[in-house]
């Protein structure tokens, strides 16, 4: 990231909405633009907030159309490439209100929800192989010794969960997203809003998840896995289990489930929702 800046959109001079941009030198980390836009992927970006978020959002048309006119005079001035919006929801007015504009929108991944609102647990729309596999999971995952945590991420060793984290996004080519140091300094600063979930085998970390709070939804932000373990068991499965489990005790009226792993996800009872990115050449 080689800048990053807020527009602050005022009537009045009050502020009604903030979008953070950030200047990328190098816009497409994850290497889901190149197949959908003219790009190699090394040029200069000025994008909506960061690739971890997920949740690309501002209210109002006539924001919409400021904020689209200063980010365009913004990217100028920092000598950017392209500009625009990424993790839009494709059924969103943002989305629309983007092409309207001109901004060509294109598919580059899949979020995953589970509306916890009326469900008896939340694995009640898990296929039943799912759950069948979980509960045998559950069962072997007891008779190895492992056992969870749950609690404020401010009293978790963040170090070490920030090193898993990182070894496991380095297997998709990502580990750069989670130094160890930035990271927990980071969660530690969020207070209350974090909260830290492990999942160990005797005392070794096998899966750890940070997930946030926003009052209404747990989103299950970052976690890492390490499959050498014995028992036959996934430690993921166990770590999204204790995940929702845990959403339901805050009285969440959704999980946010992240990207990724449709395929489990989709077993397991959530729902897809499309992301769009919309991104104009300077």
């Amino acid at each position: 990231m080689k800048a990053f800046r807020y527009l602050v959109v005022r009537e009045g001079g009050r502020p009604v909405a903030v979008l953070p941009v950030a200047l990328m030198d190098g816009l497409d980390p994850l290497g889901q633009l190149r197949a959908r836009y003219p790009v190699t992927g090394a040029e200069r970006g000025l994008l909506t907030h960061v690739w971890h978020c997920y949740d690309a959002w501002l209210p109002g048309a006539p924001q919409l159309e400021a904020v689209a006119g200063a980010m365009r005079a913004l990217a100028v001035e920092l000598d950017a490439d392209w500009y625009g919006f990424v993790n839009v929801p494709r059924d969103s007015p943002l989305r629309a209100g983007l092409v309207e504009l001109g901004f060509p929108a294109e598919h580059i991944e899949d979020r995953f929800l589970l509306d916890l609102r009326g469900l008896p647990h939340p694995l009640a729309h898990a296929t039943r192989k799912a759950r069948t596999n979980l509960r045998r999971g559950l069962r072997r995952a007891a008779e190895s010794g492992v056992w969870q945590r749950v609690g404020p991420a401010g009293e978790a060793d963040l170090m070490e969960i920030g090193r898993l984290c990182a070894r496991t996004a380095a297997r998709h080519g990502t580990g750069g997203f989670y130094p160890p140091d930035l990271f927990a300094g980071f969660v530690t600063g969020l207070g209350g809003l974090a909260v830290a979930i492990e999942i160990r085998q005797e005392e070794r970390l096998v899966a750890a998840g940070i997930a946030l709070r926003d009052g209404r939804r747990l989103h299950a932000w970052a976690c890492g896995v390490d499959y050498d373990v014995t028992g036959g068991f996934s430690p993921y499965a166990l770590l999204h289990l204790a995940t929702a489990e845990q959403a339901v005790r805050e009285g969440c009226e959704v999980l946010e489930g992240g990207r990724g792993n449709p395929r489990f996800k989709l077993r397991h009872g959530l729902s897809r929702l499309a992301l769009d990115a919309c991104l104009v050449r300077v």
